[in-house]
């Protein structure tokens, strides 16, 4: 990030950092310049077009002072990822960010912020390290669920000449009403439920078990107190229920004819390819373990100090992260909350192990990289970014040099620095039979 700051940092206790940031003379100039001409697009300057009046000329109109303060407001942003990147830390939680008072034309603008950094380890053992390794294998009951869950899929429903039961489908008509009333969404016809499911209101679906085709029946509920209509919510309705059909599942046999509807011969061919399958995805797994129980070996073997507030910090990001990711599927902080039943601090609280697990792990790391002088190669940073460039149809090179000129190199490098110390740690490990299990 080509931006004229330098920085002093001072260690304080408890994994914090204060960072003293100094933005040059001629960045903050051009800060100003660039916020003059954002407002010259929203004030009328006489003698000059609308959003045309040069920098100085809005300036001198509107005040430099107002100016600066417009410039700060939108550049701190900016400033402050750079004071980051230029004093080398990473940081954890939110920062304090103090300003000191608006530079005169010619002087620099200074600030500081005090953050929480990722903690430092004094490493022990970390190469050679004995790890407990699991043999992979796929249990004949796994593919046998398997093989259910095919069975499953492929059922067909037929109507039966008995009554419903749990599991069978229901085709019927209804009308709702509360108080004697009917209200919106209360009324449907030819409509199937599967009794058991869940789909709708606690009470609805058991009160169905046991009736047959072309039985009426009054269904009395309670809608629930968070009921998504507040105007139902609590109240008791009633339902004229008429049943037109009951359907059950009817599941196709286990045999050659369903491993041919499945695109294979016979079913001790489905059944080698469903083994296969899940062999190769336990093998996967067992890789993972291996890999994450070395690291935690290095970890204990390490002496590393996290602070409760560090740890709470970690936790805070890790929710935050989460409500990011749940976001882009339109679920919001308070949809989530009320889907989970917690609160936000109970939440937090439940993300705390994690967080000291991953703070833990990322400080050895990172003291492994030291220790082992690792470098990121250019190639490195190529290969890592060619999966996103290819989505973006950006060349590698290209997009490499736009995190380089947006600050954002240091992260990557960071990232390729910790896989290479993980790597070092899993490929020395000497895998030894994992003790016999339940599970």
């Amino acid at each position: 990030m080509a931006t004229d700051i330098s920085t002093t940092l001072t260690e304080l206790p408890e994994s914090r950092v204060r960072v003293d940031a100094e933005v040059g003379p001629a960045e903050v100039e051009r800060r100003v310049n660039q916020a003059a001409k954002a407002l010259a697009r929203n004030i009328r300057v006489p003698g000059f077009r609308a959003g045309k009046a040069p920098p100085p000329v809005v300036i001198k109109r509107v005040g430099r002072e107002a100016v600066l303060d417009e410039a700060v407001r939108e550049s701190l942003g900016a400033w402050y990822r750079a004071a980051i990147d230029d004093a080398h830390v990473v940081p954890v939680g939110e920062p304090e960010v103090d300003l000191s008072e608006l530079p005169k034309q010619g002087e620099p603008l200074k600030f500081s912020i005090e953050i929480g950094v990722r903690p430092k380890a004094e490493l022990g053992e970390y190469k050679g390290l004995e790890v407990e390794k699991r043999e992979p294998g796929v249990q004949d009951s796994v593919i046998d669920a398997e093989l259910e869950s095919l069975r499953e899929r492929a059922a067909k429903l037929e109507t039966v000449d008995r009554q419903a039961q749990r599991g069978d489908y229901v085709v019927m008509d209804f009308a709702g009403s509360v108080d004697g009333e009917a209200f919106p969404g209360g009324e449907g016809r030819d409509q199937m439920i599967e009794l058991g499911s869940g789909r709708l209101v606690p009470g609805f679906e058991e009160q169905l078990e046991g009736a047959v085709a072309g039985e009426e029946r009054d269904v009395t509920i309670t809608f629930p107190e968070d009921y998504p209509a507040t105007e139902l919510a609590g109240r008791e309705a009633l339902f004229k229920v008429t049943v037109r059909e009951v359907k059950a599942k009817q599941l196709p046999a286990l045999d050659d004819d369903l491993a041919i509807e499945a695109g294979f011969d016979t079913l001790d061919e489905l059944r080698a390819d469903i083994r296969s399958r899940l062999g190769e995805n336990e093998e996967q797994r067992v890789e993972a373990e291996f890999r994450e129980a070395a690291l935690d070996a290095a970890v204990a073997a390490a002496k590393v100090e996290v602070p409760d507030a560090l740890i709470e910090a970690r936790a805070r990001e890790m929710y935050d992260s989460m409500l990011h990711s749940l976001s882009h599927q339109g679920i919001d902080r308070a949809t989530y909350l009320r889907l989970s039943g917690t609160t936000e601090e109970e939440t937090i609280e439940k993300a705390k192990p994690d967080a000291d697990v991953a703070l833990r792990r990322e400080a050895v790391l990172a003291a492994i990289v030291e220790a082992e002088s690792i470098e990121p190669t250019e190639e490195d940073m190529l290969q890592a970014v060619s999966e996103v460039s290819g989505q973006e149809r950006v060349k590698p090179e290209k997009l490499l040099e736009r995190l380089r000129k947006n600050g954002r190199l240091d992260s990557l490098k960071d990232d390729l620095s910790q896989r290479k110390a993980w790597d070092i740690v899993v490929d020395s490990a000497k895998p030894v039979p994992a003790a016999a299990s339940d599970s």
